[in-house]
């Protein structure tokens, strides 16, 4: 895969945190910072879409419980408008045996963090995202 569009003008990627939890955004920011990355963060869909239309993200981490939409519904409407982010978004979730989330990625291929996980776990996720090496991005367990 070619280097990010960031990349390539010389600026670190940049990843897209979506999550209502506000310690989560704060711990996932700091930790990809100090990885080199440029974070943005967003506590509701609705703010995530609105910073796509002006920031182009890399690669998104999208937690599934959101307060007005679901994060599926979001990452449906991201890729919809943003084809090229397809495989470059991860969802994180506690529920990734829950009926609705389970049905949801049998239709879907998309990365699946489990919660509680390791911080390693989302920053080898990014990196083989950002610059594959042969690597799966499919669902990892905590």
């Amino acid at each position: 895969m070619m280097p990010t569009t960031r990349e390539a003008a010389g600026g670190p990627p940049t990843i897209l945190i979506v999550d209502d939890e506000a310690g989560l955004r704060r711990v996932l920011e700091r930790i990809l910072t100090r990885h080199g990355y440029r974070v943005l963060t967003a506590s509701s869909a609705e703010t995530a879409y609105e910073l796509l239309t002006s920031e182009e993200a890399d690669a998104l981490l999208l937690d599934i419980h959101l307060p007005t939409m679901s994060g599926l519904a979001l990452y449906l409407a991201i890729i919809h408008r943003w084809p090229s982010l397809e495989g470059r978004i991860a969802i994180m979730t506690g529920d990734a045996e829950a009926d609705e989330v389970r049905t949801w990625l049998e239709h879907h291929r998309c990365t699946v963090i489990r919660k509680p996980f390791n911080l390693d776990q989302v920053t080898e996720w990014i990196a083989a995202v950002l610059h594959p090496r042969g690597r799966s991005t499919g669902a990892m367990d905590a």
